[in-house]
This record gives C-alpha cells, structure tokens and sequence, in this order.
C-alpha cells in the first residue's frame, strides 16, 4: 500500500486579514471613482506614490492588476487584443494583458469584489527604474482618459549610486510637484510627505523583517507565500494600514520558528529565486517545490519593495536613492555580489532563475550571471522557461520534469 501523502504546511493565520486589508484598498478606490470626494492617481509599484499621497490621492496600481490578471489565469485571453491594437506579444506582459483586459471590459476586480472596472485616473505618475514600458502603458491610458500623465526616468546599470543620480532624479521628483498641485487643487505640504516618507520606512523595515524570518530553518514562510504578503508592501506603502498588517505578520511567523513550523515539511534544500513569479501557477510550483522538500526562502523579486533609504529628514534626496537602488538597474558586479550576500546568509544550495520571457528586464540569466555565480558559489542552477503572465510560454510538464531532475542533482550533491 502506498504510504499517505505527507500533510502540507499549516496555513498563515494572517493570510484571513489580508484578504480584508486587499479587499478595503479596491473597496476604497471604488467608492473614491463613485462619490467624487477623493481623486485617484495612478502609479508604478516602485514609486513615486509617496508624492501622489502627500497630496491625497487614492493610489491605484495597474502592476497590481497585472498580477491579478496573471494569477486568475485571466491574461492569455486578454493579451491578444493589446495585440490587435499594436502592443507586440514580445513587451511586458503586465501591459499587453491590462489593456488588453480593459479594451474587453473585464477585470479580476469583478469575480473577487464585484467591482466592475478599475478606477478612473485623474492623473498618471511613472517611474522607469523598472524598465519602459511602464512609460508606454500609462501613455496609452493617459491618451484614452484624457488627462496628465508624469514621470520620473531613471538612470540605468549602475554600479554605486551616486550624488549625480541623486541629484538628478531628487530634482525629477521636484519637478513633479506643480503638475500634481494643479490636478489635485492642494498646496504642496512638505510635513506631510515627510510623515508619509517615515511610513514608508517603516514598512520597508517590517518587511525586510518578515522576509528574514527565513533564515530561519525549518523556514516558517516560503517565497510563494511571500508573493501574496508582500501586497500591502506594494499598494500601501506610505500608510498606516501597511503597518497594521506586518505588526500581525511578523509575530506570527516569529512564533512558527519557536515551535519548529516549516513551510516546507521535511525542508532539505534551501534555493534563491531569481526573476519574477510565474503568477497563474504559483500554487503549482509552491505544490512541487514542496513536495521535493525544496524550500525557496529568498528572492530578488519579493526584495524589491526594502527602501532602507527612506529619511524623513531628507525626503526628496532619500526617496530619489531608495528608488534608484532598486536591484534591477544596477549593473552586473552589483547584481552578482547581492545575491552571493543572499545565498551565504540564507544557506541556499540551488539557485531557480526564471526567464520571463516578456520581461527582459527583471530576467537575469541571459548573460551569463548562472554561469559566474555557479562558478563562484559552486552550487548548481536551474532556469525556468516561461512567463509572469503569458501562461502560453510556459511548459508546465517540462517545468516538472527539469524541478525534478534538478532536485535529484541536489539530493546526489548533498
């Protein structure tokens, strides 16, 4: 008789609030769209929403709802009209799924909250430190609803940030602020975004405690479960409620490290997670992983909403570097040194790197970095062929059989 199948890990009781905490920020931005007493800005998920907040604005995150897209598996139906309009399926397909959903009228709001459609902008603010195409889909709303649309461009591949940079997008940031008071009819109020700024550090700091309870072993939290806690990281940096919810988290994974709680039984490999989530199959890959007693406990990705640099006392000069030393536009030698840091602190054995295919920029085996780092840490690798939401470039049967194959390589070089 075959032996029962090993119980899963127990769930995160704080998961239960943060289905409310979600619920009340699309609840909140739909009644702002109905009653008119709020305006509602648009924003890219690496800033700059501490400005838009200080001059109260509802801020709404389209990246978001391209996460939404992917994990409801909503987005392969709704890439193909961005196509039809212009958008290449080779671009970002956060992008070409949004619009694509929007064109068609549907959203994963609707199923979730009966929300029937995203909020109406009152204006657009992006920031490039992730990569253009930010600029191009806030562009294309800006021209379909008519209004302002502002930015903030970023240096790229940089090695140490510099006053120079800081200078330069310290300065972009400034320059944002008369747009912003014509759209919003308020007075720029510099107390007010320096309490927002200390907000914001303040929740980069729960953060970046909550992921480093997996240094623990057993570790009591896993990189797919990080991928839905980091939401009020995301959508609610510069507010309290950000705050109220990682004061619930952090104890209770505390209190899973003390009585031995894993996230994976059995926990036997420790891997790095390199690139962006595959977002329709993260319960999949969380299943798989798990059942090979693989515990993902670090990311680039689920990182990227840390700004230890945020300083009330030097808001605009600590905002410009908290968003310019993002991961993704530093250089290589940059790259290479951070997750060597990641992998000696967390005990990893394996390195997953996943190839986006429609997203280059946050794809980083494609120059050879598995090959240094492998030869450097002397620890194997794996890449992942796939998607963050095209679900058509993903393999799922040959995503097994390669996982498979690499822990085997694990479990012979432990």
């Amino acid at each position: 008789m075959a032996a029962p199948p090993s119980p899963g890990p127990p769930p995160i009781d704080a998961a239960k609030t943060l289905k409310k905490v979600m619920a009340d920020h699309f609840f909140e931005l739909d009644e702002a769209v109905k009653t008119g007493e709020k305006k509602v800005a648009w924003c890219t998920s690496v800033g700059p929403a501490e400005l838009l907040l200080a001059f109260d604005f509802l801020v709404y995150y389209p990246e978001n709802h391209g996460a939404m897209l992917g994990a409801t598996r909503m987005a392969p139906d709704m890439i193909p009209a961005a196509n039809a309009i212009g958008y290449s399926p080779e671009i970002c397909s956060y992008l070409t799924s949004d619009i694509g959903a929007f064109l068609q009228g549907v959203t994963p709001l609707q199923k979730a909250y009966n929300i029937q459609s995203v909020p109406r902008p009152y204006v657009l603010a992006f920031n490039t430190n992730q990569c253009r195409d930010v600029q191009d889909w806030f562009m294309w709303y800006a021209r379909h609803f008519g209004v302002p649309c502002v930015g903030i461009h970023t240096h790229r591949d940089i090695g140490e940030v510099g006053p120079a940079q800081i200078a330069d997008i310290s300065s972009q940031i400034k320059d944002l602020i008369p747009h912003l008071e014509a759209v919003s009819g308020q007075k720029f109020d510099l107390d007010k975004f320096r309490e927002i700024i200390g907000l914001s550090k303040e929740c980069s700091v729960r953060w970046r405690k909550v992921l480093e309870t997996c240094l623990a072993a057993p570790s009591p939290m896993n990189f797919f479960d990080a991928t839905i806690h980091m939401g009020p990281a995301v959508v609610m940096r510069g507010r309290q409620e950000s705050l109220d919810y990682y004061n619930l988290l952090l104890p209770e994974l505390e209190q899973r490290i003390k009585d031995g709680v894993a996230s994976v039984p059995g926990e036997r490999h420790r891997l790095y997670w390199e690139g962006m989530p595959v977002w329709g199959k993260l319960r999949a890959n969380a299943e798989l992983f798990g059942s090979l007693g693989a515990c993902i406990v670090a990311s680039t990705y689920c990182n990227s909403w840390i700004f230890d640099a945020f300083d009330p006392a030097e808001p605009f000069d600590s905002m410009a570097r908290a968003y310019t030393e993002l991961f993704i536009v530093r250089d290589e030698a940059y790259k290479e040194e951070y997750v060597i840091d990641h992998v000696n602190r967390f005990q990893i054995n394996g390195i997953v790197y996943h190839d986006a295919k429609t997203c280059p920029n946050n794809s980083n085996n494609r120059y050879g970095m598995p090959q240094r780092l492998a030869d450097k840490l002397g620890i194997p690798f794996l890449t992942i062929n796939g998607d963050l939401n095209d679900l058509r470039l993903y393999s799922e049967e040959q995503t097994r059989t390669n996982v498979e194959a690499f822990v085997e390589q694990l479990d012979e070089a432990a």
